[in-house]
């Protein structure tokens, strides 16, 4: 028989970039995450629902409202929960300043952590120079990363035949291509300099799909990475620390355990019989 576990508290939880309605949001993962994960403030940082892909063809399985469900629960159950809107669901910031059913729509925010940093929290967007002046080569960019993330899904099938556990070959992808990686270093950059203008002691922010928590020139570099591809978040500790969650792996790790549970219990009792 198992037995649930009461779910993880943190001080606060930030999320971004799983993408509700489209087919690489790992949905049922967040669910996974959510069931396990509680926080006094959640954060959902932009592109939250693609409303870009959306509007080319409508895409919305039970999972991904069970997943609205959950983050409205996780209020009724007295959780702070900000939405800070990105490029994929900027429709949204037509709406800040106004509250949708405990949730509190705003264009940024500044969280204070346990141990007083100051930081910035925003999608990102607004400092990626090729979603603000080049829409068209964004959209070109997003069909090619959905070309991408659908080649994960065959893959990882294969590699979980073969017993090995998730690879993002996007993410891979996009680690060794040069340009890509001078413009996430680029994007960094910018991001902490943001936080230094606005006298924050750093950011938090979300966009490129690439989760980090670095220390650049005093400016502390918070990236929650994303729900796609590598299936991360942010949790505060009440101590003010910061981690990176990595999901996947979570998961997959007690998965493995419950699975080698089973068998031991069926073992003791084919013994005993």
């Amino acid at each position: 028989m198992k037995h649930e576990t009461e779910p993880k508290r943190y001080r606060t939880i930030f999320l971004s970039d799983i993408h509700l309605g489209t087919r690489g949001c790992q949905a049922e993962l967040l669910l996974d995450f959510l069931k396990h994960n509680e926080a006094d403030t959640i954060y959902l940082i932009g592109d939250i629902i693609d409303g870009w892909r959306l509007k080319s063809g409508w895409y919305w399985p039970q999972a991904h409202n069970d997943v609205v469900q959950k983050l409205l629960r996780q209020v009724r159950k007295g959780s702070r929960m900000l939405y800070v809107p990105g490029n994929h669901d900027e429709f949204a910031r037509d709406f800040a300043g106004t509250v949708f059913g405990g949730v509190e729509v705003v264009n940024h925010a500044y969280h204070v952590t346990g141990d007083g940093k100051r930081l910035l929290v925003v999608h990102g967007d607004q400092f990626d120079m090729v979603v603000q002046h080049a829409r068209w080569l964004a959209w070109l960019g997003d069909w090619a990363y959905s070309v991408a993330l659908w080649s994960n899904i065959w893959v990882n099938r294969a590699r979980h035949a073969m017993g090995y556990h998730y690879w993002s070959l996007s993410a891979w992808a996009k680690l060794k291509v040069k340009n890509a990686v001078n413009f996430i270093s680029a994007y960094e950059t910018t991001l902490a300099e943001a936080a230094r203008r606005q006298q924050a002691d750093g950011v938090v922010c979300g966009h490129i799909h690439h989760a980090a928590i670095r220390e650049m020139n005093g400016i502390l570099y918070v990236n929650t990475g994303d729900f796609v591809e590598s299936c991360t978040a942010i949790g505060e500790h009440p101590d003010g620390r910061l981690e990176i969650i990595h999901w996947q792996l979570t998961a997959e790790q007690r998965r493995l355990a419950e699975a080698a549970a089973e068998e031991r219990a069926q073992a003791v009792t084919k013994a005993a019989a």
